[in-house]
């Protein structure tokens, strides 16, 4: 089933019958993706009158409860909220749900003794592109990546520089692989989360960082039009699941 979308006078094709789903679930029936120092999230019957309403306990319906963090447990997409006074919230926010989106796979390199995402590399991938999103994979690119235990391992992160690069240039979406843009342990300064949501000046309201994605190795880096979706929560970050559809050439 193919559909046309026409972007800034381009028409582009895809076939909707083929997504590519990057998004990690929380799936409580192993081990489920962690961090921020968190237990692991839940998926329960809720108790009434002191029997759980399940059908396998008798009941006519299963009525669970979940318990978790998006930002700990889940692909989450969050705003400026995230980092503000004010909690803004990207179900408000968000509001256009379909991007242009460049899919690349970085290698961190290692600085002052961390694995980060460095602005060069970046610009060897893009180059002159011009693209709503950018859809960064990792390497290596494990499988492992939907299970990680991620407190306390100082994972890779985006250096304040690359952020500023991205900002910048334009984008307004940026997902990553990754529990955060920013190194685990920062002291609070959040370099990469403000830099790309311009802090320091006009808020980009619109911009939104996802984290927590999961690209299959077998997709091949490129353009994509990319759809966005989140759970209507109003809140600085929320559950979403973002779509990847190849634009047939």
């Amino acid at each position: 089933m193919k559909a046309t979308i026409e972007y800034n006078s381009r028409k582009i094709e895809i076939d909707v019958s083929k997504p590519i789903d990057i998004s990690i679930a929380i799936d409580v029936s192993k081990q489920n993706v962690n961090a921020w120092y968190l237990d692991d999230p839940k998926i329960f019957p809720e108790e009434v009158d002191g029997e759980n309403i399940s059908v396998e306990n008798g009941a006519v319906v299963n009525f669970n409860s979940i318990h978790f963090n998006p930002h700990s447990h889940i692909t989450h997409t969050e705003c400026v909220g995230h980092i503000t006074e004010k909690v803004h919230s990207v179900n408000q926010n968000l509001k256009h749900y379909f991007h242009l989106a460049e899919l690349i796979t970085i290698a961190p390199i290692e600085v002052d003794g961390d694995l980060v995402i460095a602005t060069k590399q970046l610009k060897m991938a893009l180059r002159n592109k011009k693209r709503d999103a950018v859809v960064i994979r990792t390497l290596p690119n494990l499988t492992d990546k939907k299970s990680m235990k991620y407190s306390n391992t100082n994972p890779t992160y985006l250096l304040e520089e690359t952020a500023v690069f991205l900002k910048e240039k334009g984008i307004k979406h940026l997902l990553v692989d990754l529990p955060s843009v920013d190194k685990e342990k920062d002291e609070g300064k959040l370099l990469a989360h403000n830099a790309f949501w311009n802090t320091d000046g006009a808020l980009r309201m619109d911009a939104t960082i996802t984290e927590f994605i999961y690209v299959p190795n077998e997709v091949t880096d490129g353009e994509y039009l990319l759809n966005l979706m989140v759970a209507p929560f109003e809140n600085d970050a929320t559950p979403s699941k973002p779509i990847l559809y190849k634009i047939n050439k």
